[in-house]
């Protein structure tokens, strides 16, 4: 998609130097993207906080590891 911005120079400086792109819109790129990733795992802390996960009753960890290092997985 073609995007028109006006973004300050001095923003899109610091954005291609933290980022390391090759250009302006790589360098966008990865930032949206890692902007991105970290807004999505702060609503998943926020969901686990609202509802942590739960082990079953009687679960056994060292049962599951028996159970999957009996495949071969070569």
């Amino acid at each position: 998609m073609k995007v028109t911005a006006i973004i300050p120079d001095d923003l899109i400086k610091d954005v291609k130097d933290f980022t390391g792109g090759k250009n302006i819109t790589d360098s966008l790129i990865k930032a949206l993207s890692d902007w991105l990733y970290q807004k999505r795992i702060e609503r998943l802390n926020k969901q686990l906080s609202d509802s942590p996960l739960k082990f079953k009753d009687n679960f056994d960890a060292e049962k599951v590891r028996d159970l999957n290092n009996r495949y071969d997985r070569s």
